[in-house]
């Protein structure tokens, strides 16, 4: 059974920094593409980023593309999200996820979730 365990949410004020970190057991996780998603308070949940298996390739969303960059150590079963220039529209539980089929951009496509890790931005 594949667990998956974020970590490194946290309270960050408006232009900071956080890296979220994933890490995976139980699966073939070098064989997984990778993705992270986010859900605000009375909002659906949206996607965020994704990694392919080698990691050469990566998607982001519009809204954070140029400030986030994911990234994976496959030695270590992690998937990292680093986020810089945060916003307060930022602000969100994000959870990594374990894609079983295309679209990277569609929940419905991953089958493993972690728990969430929540992002606090203040302006």
């Amino acid at each position: 059974q594949v667990q998956l365990v974020e970590s490194g949410g946290g309270l960050v004020q408006a232009g900071g920094s956080l890296r979220l970190s994933c890490a995976a057991s139980g699966g073939i996780f070098s064989m997984s593409a990778m993705g992270w998603f986010r859900q605000a308070p009375g909002k659906e949940r949206e996607f965020v980023a994704a990694i392919t298996v080698s990691g050469g390739t990566t998607y982001y969303t519009d809204s954070v593309k140029g400030r986030f960059t994911i990234s994976r150590d496959n030695a270590k079963n992690t998937v990292y999200l680093q986020m810089n220039s945060l916003k307060s529209e930022d602000t969100a539980v994000y959870y990594c996820a374990r894609s079983r089929t295309l679209p990277f951009t569609d929940s419905r496509k991953y089958d493993y979730w972690g728990q969430g890790t929540q992002v606090t931005v203040s302006s």
